[in-house]
């Protein structure tokens, strides 16, 4: 029969980052698509703790016009 897919781990958690901040570009710009889309945890398996900071930081760095809104 089909076993059920594995629980990804937080990438963030892993690497022991306790907070993500709008400053931090790389890591934020990885949570995003290239057309500009936030990725959901679905798909990036993150924590729901991180997967706030992570779009309150792309959000600001959309205000900030460091990221786009749309590719």
């Amino acid at each position: 029969g089909r076993c059920a897919p594995r629980r990804k781990v937080c990438r963030l958690c892993a690497e022991k980052i306790a907070h993500v901040d709008y400053k931090q570009v790389q890591i934020v710009k990885s949570f995003c698509t290239d057309t500009g889309k936030i990725l959901s945890r679905r798909i990036t398996g993150v924590c729901s703790k991180h997967q706030r900071q992570v779009m309150r930081a792309v959000k600001i760095n959309r205000n900030l016009s460091i990221l786009p809104y749309s590719g």
